[in-house]
Formats: structure tokens, C-alpha cells, sequence
């Protein structure tokens, strides 16, 4: 088994050969930083928009080196969050249509994939979420009934053998399912979406870690980059900027992937449609099947380390490595003879009310765009659209939705940041335990948990 090397999916497709770090200061239009896909997706509308403007984007190591090269690969229609959360600040209608962008943004991504010619293993299975003991069973009735109450989520709740028909979970309760979701291979998708700003004329340099953002102004030891506007677009490594330590919190999320497995054990599982799999669980999974016919199943292990460290390459602890394993054979108890070919981890944002955000202050040419908690894959294609429309000043249906220029308090220090967050996510896998061995409810542990986190899991 490999463990680390960044991902299984870089090592599908091979790193990208190294690009020249910033060779001294310079000036731009637009200075971004990071090469994920916020970043990505930001250079790739400017420049298509306004060709003219001169784009760079300064990376810490290569582009696609965090979550944008190590997810679930779930191209999904979340809003991070929850609609909920809009509707006091802004009404019913202005929530309810984040989440129709939400959903256009998902056949955006695969649109744009398809007219720049990007191979990113595409498929529009939609998201398939399984209950499997009675306190799941009721919370994914509730969310069902909570979801089919909006408009434009196309939820369809399933029963316990339509459910198994599609993917058999051992011990499915039931499902909810809907279309806006594709499973996809990350780096494939961040390797095409590179190659196809390159194009556009936009530079990147590698090896080149920012420091410290301030306005007008991206600062690092290779020299300064001073822009109209400074994009900040580096969600999980944000705590490493000067001045930024409490604003996101590094969390962290892990998967591993099988060897391929054979036509008798799909013929058991199902998963034909190659849905994205998830469950009702406090920590709860996510899961893809690939397309050499693997399983990549992940979830949160060691959530969270001391003084928002991350972590070396994706070296992932053999703790976490053994309880997703377990995950996957309680799952699909016919691939308890399958090998684990590689483990890996990285690390997400999460504001301190787990609420994405993007926003531009015109006055010091500060831009910013990220928190996803997770669901990061379609939302950053969003945001790019909406930082570009910001940057160039155009008024549009983008720039009014709810999640534009929202702020949010920064996470307490050290040690309580520490303290809460292994606290609450020890709660959650206690939850579950007790759910999937004994309890007939929600256990409270998973509602207390809920409530001091001041947003959910």
C-alpha cells in the first residue's frame, strides 16, 4: 500500500512536471494565490472574459497540491452549509436561488470540461445517501422532507430494497438520492483545467509560497507581486498567512482506495450508475466508484491537528487507515479480500460557522473565495465566476446571491480550537457507535456536539 504521495489520483495521472517559481517582483492585473481549483477557475473566466489583463498565480508547491488533487471527487450541488442559514439574512427566494446556481454549477463544470477537451472521468450518477440502523433511517426521512420542501433539489427518497437494488449497502434502512452530482477524478480535472489557463495565457509559478497578503500586494521570500487585485484562494493552507492563523480551520479528511475489484464483486454491490455514496452518520463517509472499478472511500480520522499544522504530502496516521477500512468492509462485506492500494490525506477549510464565502473589498483590491467545509469541487467553479464578475465590475445574478461578501468571526485560539474540535468529533464517532449498536434515537452526544460547534458536522 502506498500511504501519502500526495494522492491516488496524482499517482493515476503522474505529477506535473515543475514549474519555474516567481523569478523576482513584478506587477499584474490580477495576482491570485493558489493554484486550486479556486484559483484555476478564477484565471481561467478573467482571462476568457478580458484577455487583455495580465493574470498570474503564485503557488506553494504545484498546481492542484491540496484538496483540489486529493477529494472525494464529488462534483455536487451543496450549498455549504445549508440554504437555511440565508434565509433570515436575505429571504426564502435569494436562499432557493444559491441553490439553483448550485445545481447549473454542476453541469457548468462539466461543460467547460468537455469544450476545453478535459478527460476528468465525468460521470452524472447523482448522489446516492444510505441510512443503515433506525436513528439514520429517521434523520434521512426528515432530510428528505426538509429537502423536497425547497425547489430545484429533486430529492427521491427510496425504501430499503430499492435502495439495495442500487448499491448494496449491508444493511441498508433506505437512501435519498438526487441528480445533481458527478462522480469525477480530481487531479484529472485540475490537470486539464491548468493546462487550459496556460493556454489562456496565464502564468503560473510554482515553489512559491506567499507569506503575506496585504493591499494590493502578494509578498514572498522569491519577491513581491503588487495587482489591482489580490485573490486569495488557498482554503486549507490559509492558517499559514500572516495575520490569518484563526480565520479557517485547517480540517482534515482521508480516503483510501482498493485494487481493482472484479466482475463478481460488482455483480454483488451494483453501483452501475456510479453514483456518489454517502451516509447519515455523525462523522460520516464519502465514497465514488471509479472508473477502473475501484472503491475510494473516505472520511475525517484524525480531524484536526495542534496550531492548524497540516500535513506532509498526504502521510495518513494507520489508525485512520484501519477505520476506513472497516468502513468499507461493514459497506461491501464482499471486498474483505481486496487490497488497499493507497491511502492519502488532506486538508479542507471551515469557517467558524461553516459557511462558504466570497467576497471583494474594491478599496484595498482584497479578493477571497473558499470555507467549503468539503464541498468544494463545484462550489470553487462558482466562485470563480463571481470573483470575476466583481473584478470586473459587472452587476449580475452571481454577485447578488447570499454567500457574496458574507464574514464570519475567527475560531478561538489554542488550545480551545484543539480542545473543541477533537472533543466534538470524538462525540460524533461515539454517536454513531451507540446509534449502529443499541440506541433507538439520535444520540444527544451528536445533538450537543451539533449545538456547541454552532453549525453541524
Amino acid at each position: 500500500m502506498i500511504n501519502g504521495d500526495v494522492s491516488f489520483w496524482w499517482s493515476q495521472v503522474g505529477r506535473p512536471a515543475p514549474r519555474a517559481p516567481l523569478p523576482g517582483s513584478t506587477r499584474a492585473d490580477v495576482c491570485i494565490v493558489g493554484a486550486g481549483y479556486t484559483g484555476l477557475w478564477v484565471a481561467y473566466y478573467v482571462k476568457k472574459a478580458a484577455p487583455q489583463l495580465r493574470v498570474v498565480i503564485l503557488e506553494q508547491r504545484f498546481a492542484g497540491y491540496g484538496a483540489s488533487g486529493r477529494n472525494g471527487g464529488w462534483l455536487t450541488n451543496s450549498v455549504t452549509g445549508g440554504r437555511d442559514q440565508y434565509v433570515q439574512s436575505h429571504g426564502r427566494d435569494a436562499a432557493s436561488a444559491f441553490q439553483l446556481a448550485m445545481n447549473d454549477t454542476v453541469d457548468e463544470v462539466i461543460r467547460v470540461a468537455a469544450f476545453e477537451g478535459i478527460d476528468a472521468d465525468i460521470v452524472k450518477g447523482g448522489e446516492f445517501t444510505v441510512a443503515y440502523d433506525r436513528p439514520q433511517q429517521r434523520r434521512l426521512e426528515a432530510a428528505v422532507r426538509a429537502e423536497q420542501a425547497w425547489p430545484h433539489t429533486d430529492v427521491e427518497l427510496l425504501s430499503a430494497e430499492d435502495a439495495t437494488a442500487q448499491i448494496n449497502v449491508a444493511g441498508s434502512t433506505g437512501a435519498m438520492w438526487h441528480p445533481h452530482c458527478a462522480r469525477i477524478q480530481p487531479a484529472k480535472l485540475v490537470a486539464g483545467l491548468t493546462r487550459a489557463v496556460l493556454a489562456l495565457g496565464v502564468e503560473i509559478y510554482d515553489d512559491t509560497r506567499v507569506t503575506e497578503i496585504t493591499p494590493h500586494a502578494a509578498r514572498t521570500a522569491r519577491g513581491t507581486v503588487e495587482a489591482e487585485f489580490i485573490v486569495r484562494a488557498t482554503e486549507g493552507f490559509t492558517a499559514g498567512l500572516a495575520g490569518l492563523h484563526r480565520a479557517w480551520l485547517p480540517m482534515n479528511s482521508s480516503l483510501i482506495v482498493t485494487e481493482p475489484l472484479g466482475a463478481d464483486a460488482w455483480a454483488g454491490i451494483g453501483w452501475a450508475n456510479r453514483a456518489t455514496l454517502g451516509d447519515m452518520a455523525h462523522a460520516y463517509m464519502y465514497a465514488q466508484r471509479t472508473a477502473d472499478d475501484r472503491i475510494a472511500i473516505g472520511g475525517r480520522g484524525v480531524p484536526y491537528r495542534f496550531g492548524s499544522k497540516t500535513d506532509s504530502d498526504g502521510h495518513t496516521p494507520a489508525s485512520t487507515v484501519e477505520a476506513l477500512r472497516g468502513i468499507l468492509h461493514r459497506f461491501f462485506p464482499g471486498t474483505t479480500d481486496a487490497a488497499i492500494a493507497h491511502a492519502w490525506s488532506g486538508v479542507l477549510g471551515v469557517p467558524r460557522d461553516w459557511a462558504a464565502t466570497v467576497g471583494l473589498d474594491r478599496r484595498t483590491g482584497l479578493a477571497w473565495a473558499g470555507g467549503y467545509v468539503g464541498t468544494g469541487v463545484a462550489t470553487t467553479n462558482l466562485a470563480g465566476r463571481t470573483l470575476t464578475d466583481l473584478i470586473l465590475g459587472r452587476a449580475s445574478t452571481l454577485t447578488e446571491l447570499p454567500w457574496v461578501n458574507h464574514r464570519v468571526r475567527n475560531w478561538e485560539p489554542e488550545p480551545l480550537r484543539w480542545l473543541a474540535v477533537t472533543a466534538l468529533y470524538q462525540a460524533y464517532t461515539r454517536a454513531d457507535r451507540a446509534e449502529l449498536t443499541r440506541r433507538e434515537s439520535t444520540s444527544p452526544l451528536a445533538t450537543l456536539a451539533d449545538r456547541v460547534s454552532g453549525r453541524g458536522h
